[in-house]
């Protein structure tokens, strides 16, 4: 028996960030799916928190945010309570309906399918450029010269972000999303420096859209809507924080997760090279689940519950852990393994489920697919030359650099 299999699930502490920088979540994940789905763990680093591991249980907790509140008034949507620090990130997917749902509408013309289509054509010209100035033969980053350029450059164009200075969006969208310092002072400081020159920038910008013509870009249309308005401080934070580490830290991982993928599976992109209009967004949707670039979101019980045959009390930190009901295998045959023929691909949780659900989801497919399409039309082969380096976080599951050779078809990939 492994040590995983022996040791008791009372107390299993599946946050801790050694367990994600070595990938060696998986098995922890499987033991409480099995044996005790509904887990509390009464000490960690982030204090006692229940961990909900079942795909259904998930969608339930979900499916009743009355019960299950999501908002920063209770402590958020990080297993880390950030209500004491000095970036306690309200932004609206930390808050309940009906401000939620207000702020949700405000900015969710900028995702409209019609929206979408015209992103599409300048997201292949970018993907291309950037594919066809890759190094052949020689070893290189892809989490910095694939991942982190796309997504840098599609955040900018949706917030129409000055060109010249967008690579600063990453960097700030990295220290927004960090989570994992927890109370450490020196970091909190760091980190807030970060986040309020991200805020100071896009004040700026902010005020000069409000004084300007309403614009299809996100700022213009927070700027000019009645629900975000004058935001407070924090609230203006957490709204940019939001649509910064939405749109740039998720799908990034996701990009450099497909290379994770097709080294694990090089029959199956094979196929995909082989059939890119039938399985690239099959492909897409199965990195997605697997990389689950969120690993959880967390709720916080506003009253006493039994759930799973738990009593879950009144105040309790709930954890829903996306990466396990993403390989959950009632719902997942197999569920380990990438298959872009799956079936029920598009049933993962990595956008969440109910009223919170990721607005950008389509965006967010839209660029895999492309990646994926063009990559095939090179005929791409990247291998990995070493293990991977991830980020030590259990909430932004990702890479920091993942070292790479690659091939692909010479001549023009274009024509």
């Amino acid at each position: 028996m492994t040590a995983v299999e022996t040791m008791p699930h009372e107390g299993l502490d599946v946050s801790e960030g050694s367990l994600w920088a070595r990938s060696a979540w998986r098995p922890m994940f499987a033991k409480l799916r099995a044996e005790d789905p509904v887990n509390y763990c009464a000490k960690s680093f982030f204090g006692p928190y229940w961990s909900i591991t079942r795909y259904d249980d998930i969608v339930a907790v979900e499916g009743d945010p009355e019960t299950f509140s999501s908002s920063w008034e209770h402590g958020g949507i990080v297993i880390f309570d950030m209500v004491d620090t000095g970036v306690q990130l309200r932004m609206f997917i930390a808050m309940d309906d009906p401000e939620h749902g207000e702020k949700r509408k405000a900015v969710a013309p900028a995702v409209t399918p019609s929206e979408i289509a015209k992103l599409a054509g300048p997201l292949r010209e970018r993907t291309s450029a950037i594919l066809d100035a890759l190094p052949v033969g020689e070893a290189f980053d892809w989490v910095h010269r694939v991942s982190i350029p796309l997504t840098t450059a599609m955040i900018a164009t949706l917030f129409d972000f000055p060109w010249e200075e967008r690579d600063k969006l990453p960097e700030w969208s990295d220290w927004a999303a960090k989570i994992d310092i927890g109370p450490d002072p020196v970091l909190n400081a760091e980190r807030e420096r970060h986040v309020f020159e991200m805020a100071a920038r896009f004040r700026e910008l902010y005020d000069e859209r409000r004084a300007l013509p309403p614009q299809p870009d996100l700022l213009s249309m927070m700027a000019h809507s009645a629900s975000f308005g004058d935001m407070d401080e924090q609230r203006f934070i957490g709204a940019i924080a939001l649509l910064l580490v939405g749109g740039n830290d998720t799908t990034r991982n996701s990009m450099s997760g497909l290379i994770e993928q097709i080294n694990k599976y090089p029959a199956a992109w094979a196929a995909v090279k082989a059939n890119p209009a039938a399985l690239a967004s099959g492909a897409a949707t199965e990195t997605i689940r697997l990389q689950t670039p969120i690993a959880h979101m967390r709720r916080t019980a506003t009253r006493d519950i039994e759930f799973g045959g738990k009593t879950i009390h009144k105040g309790d930190k709930v954890v829903l852990w996306y990466n396990s009901g993403n390989r959950d295998e009632t719902v997942f045959p197999h569920a380990d393994r990438w298959d872009p023929t799956r079936e029920n691909s598009r049933r993962h949780l990595s956008f969440g489920y109910g009223i919170h659900r990721c607005l950008g989801a389509r965006l967010a497919e839209l660029q895999l697919v492309t990646l994926i399409e063009e990559m095939a039309k090179r005929d791409m082969e990247v291998r990995l030359v070493e293990e991977p380096h991830r980020l030590p976080s259990c909430f932004t599951n990702g890479y920091e650099r993942m070292n790479v050779t690659m091939t692909c078809k010479q001549g023009d990939a274009h024509g």
